[in-house]
């Protein structure tokens, strides 16, 4: 797989899971492995499935906007923002390693809330 269908994998991968269909997220682009490293998800499959159903079902009014996309070697990095109920944002930045067959096999993330009032005018973006 090239790089720019890693990162086009990518961005489905997560949009069609954070927005309601981990199974299907997980069917289309995941291998047969999915190691974990999100400390509130469990490891494998199964967990990152459960957490997202679990999400749809608690937030169903969450959104994501993808902002920048960066791909080297097997890894792809997305930056995000989120926005949540109430207007609770967060900053993500997830990591996804590929396998030789071009699918996703493991994660790593790290997220920030947005604060309400900035030491500088510059956006977190």
């Amino acid at each position: 797989m090239s790089l720019e269908e890693n990162k086009k994998n990518a961005i489905a991968f997560y949009k069609i899971a954070y927005l309601g269909n981990p199974k299907l997220a997980v069917e289309k682009f995941v291998g047969d492995e999915y190691i974990q490293h999100n400390p509130d998800v469990a490891d494998g499959i199964e967990g990152f499935i459960n957490y997202f159903y679990r999400m749809q079902q608690e937030y169903p009014k969450k959104s994501i906007e993808f902002v920048r996309c960066i791909a080297e070697g097997d890894l792809v990095a997305l930056h995000t923002h989120q926005t949540w109920p109430e207007n609770d944002e967060y900053v993500t930045m997830d990591f996804f390693r590929f396998d030789d067959k071009g699918k996703i096999c493991e994660h790593w993330d790290a997220i920030q809330q947005i604060p309400k009032k900035s030491a500088n005018p510059n956006t977190m973006y």
